[in-house]
């Protein structure tokens, strides 16, 4: 039986405990980064658009953002181990939920169980890693959490590639539950302290913190269908013709700067808030935190835009989309190993400066070269030099926030880690629904307009006021119900065709621009340099700043 280190020894101990934790974060990441790869089974199943597939990932995303701090302290008031054992079985119920899915209703209803269940194995994985191992040991496990993430993105699109396309997108799911299994078979290894009876929960702190994110990613996921502005005829009300939309997202950022005005109160009083602000307290805490908000939204965007090109747009298979995406998630994964060993020559600031340029050189290069064939030397290139800079930056700046933080808190580390990365990948999933799409019915209205190849009565005859992506058969099946001529169905193919790469190029041009301020962040993360580090009671206190 392993027993639980002392905090003033460096004695190493079993990595059988840090299992559990590797495969808890697999599971979680394998989760996500499956529903992309099931988009195209579940439209041919469910017989819905594919926004409606990306609801499922926004879903997961804002139930963990929401949830996360509170998960936190509930893990202080119950205690880790037992928290943690329950809410795996819970995800273990989700994936059940998911293999069984008779609608499109179960899959986001699943998402919102494994978002909840999330919501505390995420703060969990840096407390128990906290209780279970020290010095080097406890580096490594830090480290090994973005090797997981990103191990698992390479094994869901390879497994649920080929799931997908010989058996169904479901056996993807059966994969989520045998990992539950393993992991909650593998938790029994772990140690923890009892729970803390006398924690409290600043219920007001999380209400306002939990409305604000809800408010924050229904807003940005529904900006292309009620409106960006002017209300749509989707949108389920106006207020005075405005779009609820923008409305908000004004919201959440208020509720938002609502919480940070209540969390400083209750810090200046004596009381304890619900996430210790000091987690972020200085310049370089926070240029931490806005660096990974971005590099999650870029990378969540793309995982999505490129599995809809290929399997909606295309029609091809899902195991295509597993190799398109082969090239980015393998770099991910052996840049997230390998980038540790850099931290001994380059500041996190150097690193970080130049994993953003790469990121925005990458974007800004396809958005150029790409085309409707993703298999392309140049694009594939992209892909690989895209997956180097986010691979070195989720692990950089996870590691610059966890070595900055006392033991103590952990699971505050774990919650501002938690609620960031599933913001942030809820609101790049929705922004990049929303944007392609806009962009989209943009290109095919003014192409419409212009084309003298198709006639009003035609135009009549299609509602191009849900313009959404379909692939080009698609389109010849819904125009076969009208009257348009052989001459006039090409004409309006080649229109969704070039409609659709238009869309593609703009949009990556808009992320690059994204990915190009973010370097403003990643210029104030710790500019120390080796053996200028001063000892700290930090986490890992051999890295603190």
């Amino acid at each position: 039986m392993t027993t639980q280190p002392s905090p003033h020894t460096d004695e190493r101990v079993s990595w059988i405990p840090m299992v559990a934790l590797f495969l808890a974060q697999m599971l979680m990441s394998f989760n996500v980064a499956a529903l992309p790869v099931s988009i195209g089974g579940m439209v041919e199943d469910f017989g819905v658009p594919p926004t409606a597939v990306s609801t499922a990932i926004v879903t997961y995303g804002l139930v963990v953002a929401a949830l996360v701090m509170v998960g936190a302290k509930l893990g202080h008031r119950i205690g880790w181990i037992v928290v943690f054992r329950f809410v795996v079985a819970a995800f273990a119920g989700s994936a059940l939920m998911m293999i069984l899915a008779p609608s499109v209703t179960w899959v986001i209803a699943a998402q919102a169980v494994a978002g909840a269940s999330a919501a505390i194995i995420v703060p969990s994985l840096v407390a128990l890693i906290a209780a279970n191992y020290r010095g080097a040991q406890q580096a490594t496990a830090v480290g090994s959490l973005g090797s997981a993430r990103a191990l698992s993105g390479v094994s869901a699109f390879l497994i649920g590639g080929t799931l997908g396309t010989f058996v169904g997108w479901r056996p993807v799911f059966m994969v989520v539950l045998a990992l539950a299994i393993a992991v909650f078979l593998f938790s029994f290894r772990l140690h923890s302290a009892a729970g803390d009876k006398s924690v409290q929960i600043d219920v007001l702190a999380a209400l306002l913190i939990g409305s604000g994110i809800v408010a924050l990613t229904l807003g940005f996921n529904n900006l292309n269908g009620w409106g960006v502005l002017q209300a749509t005829g989707a949108a389920p009300f106006d207020i005075g013709g405005l779009s609820p939309a923008p409305v908000l997202v004004l919201i959440g950022i208020v509720l938002g700067q609502a919480f940070f005005v209540w969390t400083r109160h209750r810090t200046r009083t004596d009381k304890v808030p619900l996430v210790s602000l000091s987690v972020f307290g200085s310049s370089r805490e926070r240029a931490a935190v806005y660096a990974m908000f971005v590099v999650v939204s870029l990378e969540a965007a793309l995982n999505f835009t490129v599995p809809l090109y290929i399997q909606i747009v295309q029609g091809r298979t899902p195991f295509d989309t597993s190799l398109a995406m082969l090239p980015f998630n393998l770099t991910v994964f052996i840049t997230a190993t390998l980038v540790v060993r850099f931290y001994k020559r380059f500041s996190p600031r150097v690193i970080g400066v130049s994993s953003f340029t790469l990121t925005t050189a990458a974007l800004l290069w396809l958005s150029f070269v790409v085309t409707n064939n993703w298999e392309t030397l140049p694009t594939i290139f992209g892909l690989i030099v895209f997956g180097i800079g986010q691979g070195a930056l989720v692990t950089l700046v996870f590691n610059v926030l966890v070595t900055a933080a006392p033991k103590e808190l952990a699971g505050d580390v774990g919650s501002v880690r938690g609620t960031t990365q599933n913001l942030a990948s809820a609101v790049g999933t929705a922004l990049a629904g929303a944007m392609l799409v806009g962009i989209l019915s943009l290109n095919v209205g003014q192409a419409v307009i212009n084309d003298v190849a198709i006639p009003d009565r035609l135009i009549a005859q299609v509602d191009l006021d849900q313009v959404n992506f379909i692939s080009n058969d698609q389109l010849r099946e819904v125009l076969s119900r009208t009257d348009a001529s052989d001459a006039e169905v090409d004409a309006a193919v080649q229109i969704n065709t070039d409609a659709r790469l238009r869309a593609l190029k703009l949009g990556l041009l808009i992320l690059a621009g994204i990915s190009a301020v973010a370097i403003l962040p990643a210029s104030r993360l710790p500019g120390y340099r080796p053996g200028e580090i001063p000892e700290r009671p930090g986490l890992v206190t051999s890295s603190a700043d």
